[in-house]
């Protein structure tokens, strides 16, 4: 990279830090394409902004890229990169892969992101037993931790039948309480409301994720969120 290119990434990566993820995305993306994005400093950050516009293929390319960065990448620098990589093979479709590699990044270093990224993707899976053990792991790790208690929920929610929505219940209210705005807890909550047929509610708490970030590790898409939220009597 010459100094102009340098100073424009740096420019990118300040846009990203401070919020301005549609200025960052188009400063990013103007650089990768004209073969003047190289260092994993700048790759990574870009290829979280691909991964969040639903962009796999390109974040893949770009995160191979990054491997490949002429100064070499950090030890936190290659869990990034996995566990992005991760994120995209499970996004276009190898399950099996990107558990294999999130359980290499987690048994280096096991950490609060590498038990949410590979706690969720278990429950993508659908092994009931499999991702309650770690699960459990992971609230035991930090029981604090609100995605590890929504991770909790979901496993009970969505793989333990009519039973595990009883148990799930007290996840969520737990993990809601750590983080009010969260958009899984909220959407999964809203489900509950529904069924008690308190409306009202349920679409406070779906417009709450529709407010939120929603990222490619989200249950509650926007399209799931939307489709509920219709479904509601005025």
């Amino acid at each position: 990279m010459g100094l102009k290119e340098m100073f424009a990434a740096r420019k990118a990566l300040m846009a990203h830090s401070k919020g301005d993820t549609e200025g960052a995305y188009a400063q990013y993306t103007a650089l990768y394409d004209a073969g003047n994005l190289t260092d994993a400093k700048y790759l990574l950050p870009y290829s979280i902004l691909l991964l969040r516009r639903n962009e796999f293929e390109k974040a893949r390319e770009v995160l191979k890229k990054a491997e490949k960065s002429p100064g070499g990448i950090t030890p936190e620098q290659r869990a990034t990169l996995l566990t992005n990589y991760a994120v995209c093979s499970w996004k276009l479709g190898k399950t099996d892969y990107a558990l294999e590699l999130l359980e290499e990044v987690h048994r280096k270093n096991p950490c609060g992101n590498s038990y949410a990224t590979l706690g969720y993707l278990l429950v993508e899976a659908g092994d009931f037993e499999k991702a309650l053990e770690f699960n459990r792991q992971a609230v035991d790790y930090d029981d604090e931790d609100p995605l590890a208690l929504d991770n909790m929920g979901q496993t009970y929610y969505r793989l333990g039948g009519e039973e595990g929505k009883k148990e799930a219940l007290k996840w969520f209210k737990k993990a809601v309480k750590f983080k009010p705005d969260a958009v899984d807890t909220n959407y999964f909550l809203a489900l509950y409301d529904v069924d008690a047929g308190d409306y009202a509610a349920a679409r406070e708490k779906l417009e709450i994720c529709l407010e939120g970030r929603i990222s490619p590790l989200n249950y509650a898409t926007n399209e799931r969120v939307k489709e509920l939220l219709a479904t509601l009597p005025q």
